[in-house]
């Protein structure tokens, strides 16, 4: 299984992966969100498509500021999931944030996402929270102590 990693070509199509993806979650919580809102949030941010043996199975969405990147989306279309994608995005994202020499990377995630389950999965734990969100960080190129 080959996953590869390109800047995006197409944000219109990038914006609506993300809208299917998150329908549930922007009907629940945020009822005017559309694709094109998403395309107007996400426009400016470092876009990537996410590659399954040169199809496009999704989008993943890098911010950085300061000494940290913020992993401000990663979407994958429904029958690509389950497959180690995300796995795959997130090592990916920790790769460009090293090499942009950010110390953390850092998401935020709807408690009530499976995706949470991923992020601890590979590192992240929970800064902080409020009713609908977790803030979650992982910090990169830590060394280990004591040797």
């Amino acid at each position: 299984m080959k996953i590869t990693f390109a800047p995006s070509s197409n944000l219109q199509r990038a914006a609506e992966f993300t809208f299917e993806n998150m329908h549930a979650y922007y009907a629940k919580f945020a009822p005017e969100w559309n694709a094109a809102k998403v395309l107007e949030a996400t426009a400016n941010l470092i876009n990537y498509d996410i590659q399954l043996e040169n199809q496009t199975v999704g989008v993943m969405r890098l911010q950085f500021e300061k000494s940290n990147c913020l992993l401000r989306d990663l979407q994958v279309i429904p029958m690509a999931q389950n497959k180690g994608i995300g796995t795959v995005a997130i090592a990916e994202a920790e790769k460009l944030a090293l090499k942009a020499k950010a110390s953390s990377l850092t998401l935020r995630v709807f408690k009530i996402s499976p995706a949470v389950l991923l992020y601890k999965k590979v590192g992240f734990v929970i800064d902080s929270e409020d009713d609908r969100f977790f803030n979650m960080t992982k910090p990169l190129g830590v060394k280990p102590t004591g040797f």
